[in-house]
């Protein structure tokens, strides 16, 4: 009756070679491959380094006053504009500015990748069924993969820096982008691609002046959910290398710092609140003008 207490599985032996081998087959290709992989990677970790000198060599008040006005373009709303400035005050107040840019940074670049990334891929989902098909479920692995599981792969092909903790913040953070985009491109109303058939607009056209743009508060949502992910993956991506914010919660986690791991996880939270309010009242700036053009 052993069988009904204890589920049948494969044989100790034959599991244990099947994890040995595949472990032998992905160092084999980490050795084969890490130093290519690692090159293909150069220009990327340039853009990161020459965007982390930019916000931590440049004056604070310019950077203040850059995302001050970045937040007032976006929103035209005072008062969040003053939230913005206010938290970025609070933060170097408490000596946590160079940790904060490293961060934004980060993030900056994370964000331009996903969207670079994720959007061409929205955009070839919503036209095929069958790409929609065979892409959700990696986005449905992507998304529910515990994160300390990107870094193993990612760090044994490109060891300890940056690059690899860009890498796995990315691969994290992109599903939204993806999903959003896809989603944004196909709830476009019939109608109106109807119309623009009509009038004798090609692929291209109909994608550029007609379903992107109307697909843009949606779009806007999954930059914004991107954002929120990359956030939520900075202190993890820390264990890696990753400087930033996320270093100084992992120090105290280490040594039971509590002020330093409070303080330096509220600024995480005050950057969260600015891209999210920023971003959302960007969003719904683009859903009033959509709703005014074509209402």
């Amino acid at each position: 009756m052993e069988w009904l207490t204890k589920f049948p599985h494969m044989n100790d032996n034959s599991l244990r070679d099947l994890k040995k081998a595949i472990d032998e087959g992905f160092r084999a290709f980490t050795r084969a491959y890490g130093d290519a992989i690692e090159s293909f990677f150069e220009p990327l970790q340039f853009f990161l380094i020459q965007s982390e000198r930019l916000l931590t060599r440049t004056p604070w008040p310019i950077v203040i006053l850059a995302i001050a006005l970045i937040a007032w373009f976006a929103s035209r709303n005072w008062k969040i504009v003053a939230g913005c400035v206010g938290t970025l005050l609070v933060i170097g107040y408490f000596d946590m500015w160079d940790d904060t840019m490293k961060t934004i940074s980060m993030i900056f670049v994370c964000t331009v990748l996903s969207i670079a990334i994720g959007i061409p891929i929205g955009i070839a989902m919503s036209r095929s069924d069958r790409l929609q098909n065979l892409i959700n479920p990696i986005l449905d692995v992507m998304q529910t993969m515990p994160s300390f599981v990107y870094l193993i792969p990612v760090v044994m092909l490109l060891g300890i820096g940056k690059v690899p903790g860009l890498i796995a913040v990315v691969i994290y953070a992109i599903p939204p982008m993806i999903r959003l985009t896809n989603l944004g491109i196909r709830l476009v109303d019939k109608d109106v691609l109807e119309a623009a058939d009509a009038f004798g607009s090609s692929g291209w056209q109909k994608l550029k002046n007609v379903q992107m743009p109307l697909a843009l508060p949606t779009i806007m949502a999954g930059i914004n959910q991107t954002i929120m992910m990359a956030l939520a993956m900075v202190v993890i991506a820390s264990m890696i290398g990753v400087q930033g914010l996320g270093q100084p919660v992992l120090k105290a986690i280490s040594n039971q710092y509590f002020t330093l791991g409070m303080f330096n996880g509220l600024a995480i939270v005050g950057i969260a609140i600015i891209f999210d309010r920023v971003s959302q009242a960007y969003g719904k700036r683009l859903q009033r003008h959509r709703e005014i053009v074509h209402g």
